[in-house]
Order: structure tokens, then sequence, then C-alpha cells
């Protein structure tokens, strides 16, 4: 696991991405230069590293879906990376429980992932078989989970400056796909370096990117190796929950936190619960909760992640460290013509 120090450092950067060192070296506890120092360390390593993906309104207009495929025996990890050089597969995991694979995809239509689904899965001759489930509400995601290692004290150092209301952002134009690209790279890249790749003033990148963070168009996740983490287990809970009781129930599973990502999907099972536990005997304890907590949920079935190969475009080593990328597909996000 990762040193108190760092784990202090991956939590404040996880609360706020972009934070000046100052306020992250206030919030840790340690100077800002060592902050910085420490950061540089862990993300040449890829012990931790920053995502950048869309949110808000304009995530509304693709869709996501959760693939379980099961292989060809001793083929999964091969269909793995070649999934994982796919820029519309966001996220592939290696797992233990009914299929192999778990690959998260994102495609700009249902039209679209019958596409994705009949010429390109279906092509690889070791994926035997696969169950889609599209992603119908989204209840919480990984940028809200914690490794809370910051006592609450220190908390009020990350806080934002202000709390101005920002309207939300409903299009998308040349230079918010730009910016992404290059936040996806580097979440912490200054304001002039930024400028400079995407080939507009420092003025103009600032302005925008606080409206695209603040109104949460744009969402930036703090991630860290899993080996390395207090968490280093995931679980995935396939949930069946009343239709009535859906909404309710759903956030406030998504307010348990060990949850890492709490979605309604279609299928038997409505609700995907994905969890990050301390072992893997943890598994019970959480079920035996949620059914004291939620007599009317039911759990249809567990999986438990074996590796991950790849997490929101970062290709991962066997202990779950970043050493590669694959940019998301930049067709996923409408431009201002497609969206007039």
């Amino acid at each position: 696991m990762l040193s108190e120090d760092d784990l202090k450092l991956v939590d404040a950067l996880q609360a706020r991405p972009r934070a000046p060192w100052s306020s992250v070296a206030k919030a840790a506890g340690m100077s800002a230069v060592t902050s910085a120092r420490r950061w540089q360390r862990l993300t040449e390593r890829g012990e931790a590293w920053i995502s950048a993906y869309r949110g808000g309104e304009l995530r509304g207009r693709i869709v996501l879906c959760f693939v379980e495929i099961r292989c060809a025996p001793g083929r999964a990890l091969t269909v793995a990376q070649t999934l994982a050089a796919d820029s519309r597969v966001t996220s592939v995991e290696y797992t233990a429980g009914q299929c192999d694979l778990l690959v998260h995809v994102v495609t700009r239509s249902l039209p679209d992932l019958a596409d994705y689904l009949t010429h390109q899965l279906s092509a690889l001759p070791d994926a035997v078989s696969s169950r889609t489930h599209v992603l119908t509400r989204l209840f919480c995601e990984g940028s809200t989970w914690r490794v809370r290692a910051i006592p609450a004290s220190r908390r009020e150092a990350l806080a934002m400056p202000s709390t101005r209301r920002v309207p939300p952002v409903t299009r998308f134009d040349s230079l918010d796909h730009a910016l992404l690209q290059v936040l996806s790279e580097n979440g912490r890249a200054p304001a002039p370096e930024i400028a400079a790749r995407v080939g507009t003033g420092e003025t103009t990148v600032r302005r925008r990117l606080a409206m695209l963070l603040d109104s949460g168009t744009l969402i930036l996740r703090c991630e860290i190796a899993r080996s390395l983490s207090p968490a280093p287990v995931t679980a995935m809970l396939w949930i069946r929950i009343p239709p009535d009781r859906l909404e309710a129930t759903a956030r406030s599973l998504a307010a348990l936190p060990e949850t890492r990502m709490c979605a309604a999907v279609s299928g038997e099972a409505n609700v995907l619960l994905i969890a990050w536990l301390t072992s893997q005997q943890q598994i019970a304890g959480l079920e035996h909760m949620l059914a004291a907590r939620f007599p009317r949920l039911s759990v249809l079935d567990r999986t438990i992640t074996l590796r991950q190969v790849k997490l929101m475009g970062r290709l991962l080593d066997e202990e779950g460290r970043a050493i590669g990328q694959v940019p998301l597909l930049a067709t996923q996000f409408p431009t201002r013509a497609e969206s007039e």
C-alpha cells in the first residue's frame, strides 16, 4: 500500500484534482514543494494519475453499457488486451464469476452499440458469448470515491474559492475536445501548457476550463493503482430492486463508503453496484448489511475482479499501475453543429 503521506496526497487530489499545490499541501500536511514532488513520483511510476472524461448533461447523449463476456479457455487476457486497444471501450476487467470479462463500452447511440456488438465484438474468435446491460441511470461513479486519509479538520483547505452557479454546458466544440484530450493525458497540466497545445490564449483556456469543470461537464478523477490502495478488492453485485423502491434504495447504496459506482441497468438485475473493499472476505459482510438494511433488495449475482486491464482509458499492468493510454473516441462527443 502507498505510504500514509502519499494516501493523503491522493485523497486531496480526489477531492479537488486541480487544486493549487498550496491548498493540497495544507490539506495533506506537507509543503507545496513536497506535494508536487511526491505527485510527480507517483505519476512517473504509474501508481496514481488523473483521468478526464465527460459528465453532466452531455453524458446523457451517449450510450454507456456493461458487457459480460465469456471467453475460450485460457484466452480471457488475450481478448481483454484486444478490447483494451479500442477507444470505445473505456474499462476492461478480468473477473471471477459468471463471466470472464466485464467491459465498459461507450457509443453514440443504440444503433452504434448494436453495430459494435455485431461487427466488432462478435468478430473476436475467442469471445464465446456475451450479455449486454445498458446503463439507464447513474447514481454515482468513481469520482466520488475517496481513500479517506485526510482528517475532516483539514478538508476545508480544498474548498472551492466560490460557490457560483454555473449553467450546464450542452454543446461541445473543437476547443472542448482539445481540452479534454490534454487533460486526459495530464489532468494537472498548467494553463500555459494547455494553451500552447490547443493553440489558443491562456485566458480563454482558464475561462472555458472553469466553466466545463464547475458545471460538471468535464470530470477529473484521481486514480490509484489497486494493488497500492487501502481497498484493493473490487466486487460487483448485480441487484434486483422493486421498481417502486429503486430510486430511494439506489441513492442509499450510492452513499455507502464502499460504493465505487451505482447504476440502474437493463436486465433481470436492474442495479449494478461496484464496491471497493479491503478483502474478498468483506463481500459476505457487505451482502449481510444490504439484506438487513434493504429487505426488498435481492443480490442475483456477484463477481470479483482478478485484474484490471484498462480503467477509463488507462492501460494497466498486472499490479494496476498505469502503463499507457488509449484516448476516448472523439466522435462520442457531439459538436455544436450536431447539437443544434
